[in-house]
């Protein structure tokens, strides 16, 4: 579906955010692996994370939809059944990543995953790596793409230190552990979104860090809470947020949203530009391993001036999915903006370096691809045009946020993509104009 975005006087009014689709992802995750039901109030009801329920259905849990949420009854974390067919993640990157650390411990039995085109294309090798080093068998087409098979056996704890800060992976590990024989340790380069190690604590798994080092000790069950509540999505309001600081004269409340400090990068590198954003940030807590609520806070937005800024590597793993925001933000600014240390950018849905590159250039931006992020000369405006979101839900929301701040509107070709993280993203959007 195509649709053509008119420039917008302002922005304006609230709202609230789509559930966040990684917290989803690892609720429905580690509920089937809990022995106790878990009722699971605002889950994201997207693409991406009804891959995620009918995946863990295949593996025995049941998901009943009930009016006050979903009720997940697991399996255990040794007792995941072999399905008769292969798991389809479709578009689902969290759900690849994580899903084989859990089947990885599954002595005796063997899991096929596979995705759509584009999952195909997104190497597997990251989390293969350190689960052969466990003791689990990896067998993927190519070396190292979907389809791929993981059969399962008895795992080992290991000490791994990850070659580039990356949550996905770190919570492959961290799953794998609860199921080895002995702890394992993770080292990371840089800090990364910490859902993972939260849920963890919830249910009361031993967990030590100490730094850049996180220590997960193996246990004989998940014991999570009776209720979990999925807060809002940041990476999802950051949209709306970019679109109120490009319009001139908008003004918009974002409610109850998460402001965990592994997801606030966005938030602060867009203010260190000079948006006008008000919210209660966590701030990084002295001793991660204890964290275990979600925290939400109102976020409170008006459009103002922006100034050119350079997005350092170490602020890449807390901003990843907001990058192409910044990206067009920094073209509303005067001067060039660097964003460097985001290799990773080119292994999403798409290769989103080159993704953000075409569909800015093709609005009238000066951008150029460097080999691991981005350089942006802004000239404190857009031109407008059009967009082909080629699959990928962020471009598709970037067209349209850059519709609503461009002197001529842009034309979204495929804008349908929202919906795997933002179902309703157009309306929520036209709601606050």
């Amino acid at each position: 579906m195509n649709v053509q975005i008119d420039p917008a006087e302002r922005i304006k009014g609230r709202l609230t955010a789509p559930a966040d689709k990684s917290i989803s992802h690892r609720v429905a995750i580690f509920a089937a692996m809990a022995d106790e039901p878990v009722l699971v109030t605002n889950y994201l009801e997207a693409e991406d994370t009804l891959s995620t329920l009918a995946a863990i259905e295949q593996l025995g849990a049941l998901v009943e939809r009930r009016a006050d949420g979903l009720m997940i009854r697991g399996v255990g974390l040794r007792n995941a059944q072999q399905p008769t067919q292969p798991i389809d993640v479709g578009n689902a990157g969290t759900l690849l990543r994580l899903l084989p650390g859990w089947l990885a411990g599954q002595d005796g039995s063997s899991f096929e995953l596979d995705g759509d085109a584009s999952i195909r294309r997104r190497p597997i090798d990251r989390i293969a790596e350190p689960l052969r080093l466990m003791g689990a068998e990896i067998e993927a087409t190519d070396a190292c793409f979907a389809p791929f098979t993981v059969t399962g056996s008895r795992l080992n704890g290991i000490e791994y230190v990850l070659p580039v800060a990356s949550a996905q992976v770190k919570s492959c590990v961290a799953i794998a552990a609860l199921i080895a024989e002995g702890p394992t340790t993770i080292t990371e380069p840089d800090p990364s979104r910490d859902h993972t190690e939260r849920l963890l604590a919830q249910a009361g798994v031993k967990l030590e860090r100490e730094g850049d080092r996180l220590t997960v000790f193996p246990t004989d069950e998940l014991t999570l809470p009776e209720q979990i509540k999925i807060p809002s999505d940041p990476s999802s309001a950051a949209f709306a947020i970019a679109a109120a600081v490009l319009v001139p004269g908008s003004r918009l409340l974002v409610e109850d949203c998460s402001v965990n400090w592994t997801r606030s990068g966005f938030i602060k590198i867009a203010q260190r530009m000079g948006a006008v954003i008000i919210t209660d940030l966590e701030q990084r807590p002295k001793d991660r391993s204890t964290a275990e609520s979600e925290p939400v806070s109102d976020i409170d937005v008006t459009a103002g001036p922006l100034k050119p800024t350079t997005v350092a590597a170490d602020e890449v793993p807390l901003a990843v999915d907001e990058l192409p925001l910044i990206a067009l933000m920094a073209c509303f600014a005067e001067g060039e903006t660097r964003i460097e240390g985001a290799a990773e950018l080119r292994l999403k849905e798409s290769d989103r370096i080159a993704a953000v590159v075409t569909a800015l250039s093709d609005l009238g931006a000066e951008v150029e691809a460097t080999e691991d992020g981005l350089i942006v000369n802004g000239h404190g405006s857009l031109r407008g045009g059009q967009v082909d979101a080629a699959g990928d839900h962020r471009i598709a929301m970037l067209g349209v946020v850059a519709g609503l701040a461009s002197q001529q509107g842009v034309e979204v070709l495929g804008v349908e993509a929202a919906s795997v993280s933002y179902p309703n993203f157009l309306d929520e959007i036209a709601a606050l104009r």
